[in-house]
Parts: structure tokens; C-alpha cells; sequence
């Protein structure tokens, strides 16, 4: 994403001599703009045109908007997603779900071994059934539903954005995923063999009055002896849906979201700090292992980590 600021504070405006300097040498903006292609494209139209100064502008604050960034491009929090890797995605629908996946490699999950799986679009893997609730609870469940959810809310992909996930034993991936369970994890080496990863990306809250998305991820992997879950948290703009008591204009508010996991054994359950509080919002910044915006756990043997809670940023409300 790029941006352009040459605006005058003073008078509230910008000015045709403005556009021209801003337009000529970047003096003020944002350094961004050069080598997006994006922006190349406008350069090559604008430059061969008889276009007013304030048209270019304006030409030039809609290639503004453009994201040209892959899945790849995000940075090494999330693992590569999409159509390009395989992915399925799941149907543009209303706390909908995807069908039943049967796992290639059953996925143990403490001391129950489940074969099926739903990506759930209010934000939940599932074992065995769907998830369709969109307020969250608190763990333990009272109906002892076994799931992992990175981010529990009532998400609404008809709105804006969209789901995926894929079974993979691409050694690329599970290269990375072994690499940094590892160097979490350093006293107990592993080499994964198979991962399920599911990625919500730039969804929308239902009610949305806003183009507001997050982007999160959820990951199961094993060596077949161990099992683990790594929640990957790249960019979260909303924390509550309107029909959960959310505003509608900022998608704050009301019963916040809720990450972590529940086993259904009342027992082994783990609500991440800031789940269903306002500070939910800065989950980005938080983290287990010391990688701001990742979790991760080993679900086979598990053992609370000892973490500070988030803190609510009020300058993230904005």
C-alpha cells in the first residue's frame, strides 16, 4: 500500500502548485511509491496524457488504495495461502462453514484422535461437528466442543474477504514450520510430516458499516508423534460483529473476540490474555514465543505459558 501526503495543515487544503511539486519530486510522500507497480502503470498513463494537475492527483490517491502485496509478500508471520498454494475456500455465507474434511494424517488432540475437520467462518477449526455460534465463550465449553480458534467472532465473508485452507506435505512449508517449532521448542526436535493450514484473510465482522478486515491463521501440524497449533495473528482491525453488541461503524465493542482452544475434557483449555476484553485488538503485539502476533502449543502435552496480559492501545480504536 502506498500513500501520498502533501497536504497543507495550515489552510486545510492542497493546492495546484502543491500537486505539481508533489507530483514532480515526491518532496513530502511517501517513499513507497517508487518500484510499485501499481503506481508504474499510472506513471506511464499519466506521463503519455494531457491530464490536469488535479486529476493526476487524484489518479494517483486511487492507486492508493490498491494492495499489491501476496500472501507471500506478508512477511514471514504467515505461511503462503491461497489459490496460488492449493487452497480450498470456503462459500461466501453467514457464519457458514466448510464441508467436512476428512485429515489425511489424524491430528491427536490431548489424547483424542480426530479424523475430521471444519474451517468454521466465525473463526474456528472444529473436530467432528461445525461451529456456527458467532458470540464467543470463555473455556472450558459447558458442552465439551473440541476446537482451536484463532480468533472466535462473528465474521462475515459475504461483507468482505475470504477463507482458506489446504492439507499440505510440501517440504517447503513443513521446512519453515519444523525450522521454527524448533527454535521454540529447542528441547524437543521436530521434523513435521504433514500440516493443515487455514487462513482468514481481510474478512469482514457482520452489520460492517466499514471496510475494516482482519487477516489471521490458524495451523495444525505433527512428526506424528508430536502435535502442535500455531495461531498467526498479521493484521486485526475489529474485535466484535454487530449482532454480538459490536458497533457497526468500528466493529468495537460489545463481546470482543475470543482466541485459544478448548479439548473437551474441562481440563486442557487455554484462553489467550485479552480474549473477550477490549484488548483483543492488540493481539498483533502479543505472543508465546517471543514473535509479536504468533502462539503457538503443543497440544498433545500441554503447559500453560507464562505471559504477560495485552494492554488496550486506545490509539489502535482509530
Amino acid at each position: 500500500m502506498f500513500s501520498i501526503f502533501c497536504f497543507d495543515k495550515k489552510r486545510n487544503t492542497t493546492s495546484e502548485s502543491q500537486h505539481l511539486r508533489c507530483f514532480s519530486s515526491f518532496s513530502g510522500c511517501s517513499s513507497s511509491l517508487h518500484g510499485n507497480p501499481v503506481f508504474q502503470v499510472f506513471l506511464t498513463v499519466i506521463l503519455g496524457s494531457r491530464m490536469s494537475l488535479s486529476s493526476i492527483f487524484f489518479l494517483l490517491i486511487l492507486g492508493s488504495m490498491v494492495d499489491t502485496k501476496t500472501s507471500s509478500e506478508k512477511g514471514s508471520l504467515l505461511y503462503p495461502y491461497g489459490p496460488d498454494q492449493g487452497d480450498e475456500t470456503n462459500p461466501k455465507l453467514d457464519d457458514g462453514t466448510s464441508e467436512a474434511i476428512t485429515l489425511s494424517i489424524p491430528f491427536t488432540f490431548y489424547g483424542k484422535t480426530h479424523q475430521t475437520a471444519f474451517v468454521n467462518n466465525n473463526g474456528v477449526i472444529s473436530f467432528d461437528k461445525p461451529v456456527r455460534q458467532y458470540t464467543p465463550d470463555p473455556f472450558p465449553l459447558a458442552d465439551g466442543r473440541p476446537f482451536v480458534t484463532p480468533f472466535w467472532a462473528d465474521v462475515d465473508n459475504v461483507e468482505g474477504g475470504d477463507i482458506f485452507y489446504r492439507q499440505s506435505t510440501d517440504p517447503a512449508l513443513l521446512g519453515d514450520i519444523s525450522q521454527h517449532i524448533t527454535q521454540y521448542f529447542p528441547e524437543s526436535p521436530f521434523t513435521a510430516t504433514w500440516a493443515f493450514v487455514a487462513t482468514w484473510d481481510h474478512v469482514a465482522y457482520w452489520g460492517s458499516k466499514s471496510d475494516k478486515g482482519n487477516t489471521f491463521q490458524a495451523v495444525l501440524t505433527t512428526d506424528s508423534k508430536m502435535f502442535y497449533i500455531i495461531l498467526n495473528y498479521w493484521d486485526i482491525q475489529w474485535t466484535t460483529g454487530a449482532a454480538s453488541d459490536g458497533d457497526a461503524e468500528t466493529g468495537l465493542g460489545g463481546t470482543p473476540a475470543h482466541a485459544g482452544f478448548n479439548s473437551g475434557d474441562d481440563t486442557n483449555f487455554y484462553n489467550i490474555p485479552g480474549s473477550q476484553t477490549d484488548a483483543i485488538i492488540n493481539i498483533t503485539t502479543t505472543s508465546n514465543v517471543k514473535v509479536p502476533g504468533r502462539w503457538v502449543f503443543r497440544v498433545d502435552d500441554f503447559q500453560a505459558p507464562d505471559v504477560d496480559p495485552p494492554q488496550l492501545d486506545n490509539s489502535c480504536w482509530l
